[in-house]
């Protein structure tokens, strides 16, 4: 599992602290009641994937909402920015989509090749979001609609009309914390993506796993934390690489030439080589980041672009609260003029942009 701090524009509460927003990458199994079964999150109700679906951290994208239509960023409750890298000819299910925001930034990001449904189970909100499916066509210049909304369950994928593995990413804006049933919805998302697919959900969690007589009571209420965390989920072979590796960035995502921001603990530098574990050595290998990474053992020499390689083994954070505490403490030991460049993971950085 690892998480991924977004860029300073994406700010987070934690308690009455603001920390800098952060998404998680953990691996599902397609059937989480089943054998092996995951733990809860810590106060979340949110289960903890197990094998299978492989995860990973936020990405540094630029919001395109301004083009979407101004009722629509009005009517707006999502808690973190669900736009992941690499989306042009994807298909893409948003669940929860509400009045349609994220559905049509996503696309016009997608391009007409690619397709996006919203699924959401107040009829009025779909309503709403059929609405302005014209007015945005013709803004991004398409000649079809690549949208569309229906009525329905998240939990109930299937009632919908949801057939397997029919999408390349599902993505999710502070809806599944809303659902009893979590774990169902994550086998639905499982059934629903292609393998090497993306579940791409923000989210919020608590800091403590709260009776019921604490979250009716207003005062004692008060003493537990939260925190907006984005996940990344990856659906992986059930068996792949066992090793960490080594893997080369080649520039090759659109908006990321010179590097892309992986998750909280992988920056990933245009020609610089690092060593990944073996969880995001599998999701590199086997999504749709493929073609961007050059991928091999360790020990194997790669060439570079003259720059230093991060062929060093690190700790590998997973939980959003020791992210949101680590950052506070890196802000207190950095310069606001700290150099940026090649270091060690025990020196103080400045993040890459």
């Amino acid at each position: 599992m690892t998480l991924s701090p977004a860029g300073p524009e994406h700010q987070v509460q934690t308690g009455d602290r603001t920390a800098p927003s952060v998404a998680l990458r953990r691996r599902l199994g397609p059937d989480p009641a089943g054998r092996g079964r995951p733990a809860q999150r810590r106060g979340s109700g949110l289960p903890a994937p197990g094998r299978g679906l492989g995860s990973t951290g936020l990405a540094a994208a630029g919001d395109p909402s301004p083009r979407v239509r101004r009722p629509r960023r009005r009517q707006y409750y999502g808690c973190g920015l669900v736009i992941p890298e690499c989306l042009e000819n994807c298909w893409i299910l948003d669940l929860g989509s509400g009045s349609g925001r994220d559905c049509y930034a996503l696309s016009q990001l997608v391009g007409e090749k690619g397709h996006v449904t919203g699924i959401d189970m107040t009829e009025g909100q779909v309503e709403v979001a059929k609405k302005y499916m014209n007015y945005h066509m013709e803004k991004y210049g398409f000649r079809a609609p690549n949208v569309t909304f229906i009525y329905g369950y998240i939990e109930k994928l299937g009632e919908a009309g949801i057939k397997n593995e029919s999408y390349d990413i599902v993505i999710s804006n502070c809806v599944i914390n809303l659902v009893p049933d979590k774990q169902r919805v994550l086998q639905e998302v499982y059934r629903v993506l292609k393998h090497g697919g993306e579940l791409y959900f923000s989210d919020v969690y608590a800091s403590l796993e709260l009776p019921e007589e604490i979250r009716t009571h207003k005062i004692l209420w008060g003493d537990c934390r939260f925190v907006s965390a984005t996940f990344r989920l990856f659906k992986l072979p059930m068996t792949g690489p066992t090793e960490r590796c080594q893997v080369t960035y080649n520039g090759g995502i659109t908006g990321h030439e010179k590097g892309l921001v992986f998750d909280a603990n992988f920056t990933f530098k245009k020609g610089e080589t690092v060593e990944v574990d073996e969880e995001t050595a599998a999701i590199l290998k086997n999504s749709r980041f493929a073609q961007d990474f050059l991928i091999r053992p360790i020990g194997e020499k790669l060439p570079t672009r003259g720059g230093c390689t991060a062929l060093q083994a690190k700790d590998i954070i997973t939980d959003p609260f020791q992210l949101a505490e680590e950052s506070d403490h890196m802000k207190s030991r950095c310069p606001p003029d700290a150099a940026g460049g090649c270091c060690d993971t025990k020196k103080c950085c400045k993040n890459y942009n």
